[in-house]
């Protein structure tokens, strides 16, 4: 007879876990808070305009085929992939912009166009980025951290000791460019990992391989046809899938989690896994007697950042714009102060906008535009009235008008937004955080929160709070992971 999985949550994580829990022979039970399948890659569809709620760039494309490929499927059978040129635009000011081609050839080139000799500097730096992302995803990502004893292998060790794992990835960009402009170029992939160039060991310059050697792609749809996918997935598993069913809690006897409470019901479980947020299940699923962190524990760590999110629908194309658009025209160091080290609502924030109906005319009626604007601000500001959110707009507006020398707010027809208190609303997310935690030296690897409790011994996490960390791609593999942890625990 088989064992019964609760899995809570259904984004990336929780849709990865289910899949391959069920592959291993699990009875996969899956409850989502909100009514749509995804977490933050959720869709808003208004007024012809079809957005993308959250994540909005596809890198490491191997990991979504290799999910694919475990169920005997092809990426191509659920959506149509396709390499976006440039890969993206970076604004350093109205007339200085940069667009990064996705050819390596030509991106050395332009890197030889502003600093002499930066070509063979860039080949160098994406051999070790290559050989960083290929013992990370080979041999350090795929381990569920329970113990340091998984990490005494010598292909490890010995490309930790050639990963600068002690140095920071700034003083790696300057020892290799001195270029602010190019520096921020291969600095700007990090951000996705949720701390600043000082914070982040050189180790993860394994981004740069992704962004400019595997390159920036796009799923037709959107983001959230990658879930659908994932979706289909499960379904085709056996996954019992229930979306508008918030689990309430998690009722444990004598150190097991025996039942999940949902709309009333209390739905008997051998094994659970939360791939919902981990303070959130901690703190209101499950009583003090059985929390393995502190309130004081997760207030002690370092956020990754939240954001303020524009939606915007316009009546007039955007000819300045491509698909992925970066705005630089200020200080990032001190906007990464007013994230991290102060805390506090940005003085001068940067900014990103993508434009996805440059590259698919489904998300957007005929000569209208499809903009997302996310401006990263510090997890935990909760003051996010509508005054404050509208006085950033028009700050945003102002620049982006000037940089694209063109009018856009007289020809916004639909406008949405989004920032903290949604975050915790919608997905429970700890201090209204968008990305889970920052990827610190103190905040990897069997330094994160564990995916197993210590507590409840049939609990497990995945997802951007526990291992590997934040983003698309580990959060796949971290359902993977986990699973893989029950699976083996569970044959025993």
């Amino acid at each position: 007879m088989s064992k019964t999985a609760i899995v809570i949550g259904s984004g990336f994580a929780g849709l990865s876990s289910a899949a391959y829990l069920a592959k291993y022979g699990f009875n996969v039970k899956l409850f989502e808070k909100n009514e749509q399948f995804g977490g933050r890659a959720r869709i808003l569809e208004e007024n012809g305009f079809k957005f993308d709620m959250g994540p909005s760039w596809y890198w490491m494309p191997e990991v979504f085929d290799n999910f694919f490929a475990d169920f005997g499927k092809k990426t191509s059978d659920f959506y149509e992939l396709k390499r976006l040129e440039p890969s993206y635009k970076v604004f350093f000011s109205e007339n200085e912009q940069i667009s990064l081609p996705s050819n390596l050839d030509d991106i050395y080139a332009l890197f030889e166009s502003y600093e002499t000799g930066s070509a063979d500097k860039l080949r160098e730096f994406l051999e070790e980025a290559q050989y960083r992302y290929e013992i990370a995803l080979r041999k350090m990502i795929p381990k569920p951290s329970l113990s340091v004893f998984e990490f005494i292998d010598l292909e490890i060790i010995g490309g930790l000791l050639q990963c600068d794992l002690f140095n920071s990835f700034r003083s790696y960009s300057e020892k290799h460019f001195k270029n602010i402009m190019l520096r921020s170029i291969v600095e700007f992939p990090i951000l996705f990992l949720g701390a600043t160039a000082k914070e982040t060991p050189a180790l993860y310059s394994m981004m740069n391989h992704a962004d400019m050697a595997l390159g920036t792609w796009y799923p037709m749809g959107g983001m959230n046809e990658i879930i659908k996918g994932f979706v289909k997935v499960c379904e085709n598993l056996g996954v019992e899938m229930y979306s508008s069913s918030p689990v309430k809690k998690i009722n444990v006897i004598d150190g097991l989690a025996d039942t999940v409470s949902v709309k009333g019901l209390e739905v008997n479980a051998d094994v659970v896994l939360a791939g919902a947020d981990y303070a959130h299940v901690e703190k209101d699923l499950l009583i003090e007697e059985y929390q393995s962190y502190s309130q004081d524990y997760w207030n002690s760590r370092v956020m990754a950042p939240s954001g303020l999110i524009y939606y915007l629908g316009t009546n007039v194309k955007i000819p300045a714009l491509e698909h992925h658009n970066l705005f630089f025209d200020e200080s990032l160091d001190e906007h990464s102060r007013e994230i991290y080290k102060e805390p506090q609502w940005p003085t001068r924030p940067l900014f990103y906008v993508s434009c996805t109906s440059r590259t698919d005319p489904s998300v957007a009626p005929e000569g209208h535009e499809n903009l997302f604007i996310l401006m990263p601000v510090a997890s935990g500001l909760l003051n996010d009235n509508e005054a404050l959110r509208e006085s950033y707009f028009n700050l945003i507006m102002d620049r982006l008008e000037r940089l694209c020398k063109q009018n856009i707010r007289d020809h916004i027809v639909y406008k949405k937004t989004y920032a903290h208190s949604d975050f915790i609303q919608d997905y429970n997310a700890f201090k209204g955080n968008a990305y889970g935690l920052a990827n610190t030296l103190k905040q990897t690897a069997v330094l994160k929160p564990r995916v197993k409790s210590k507590r409840v011994h049939n609990l497990y996490y995945a997802g951007q709070l526990t291992v590997p960390g934040p983003g698309i791609p580990p959060s796949i593999i971290s359902g993977e992971i986990v699973a893989k942890e029950i699976a083996h625990r569970y044959s025993k």
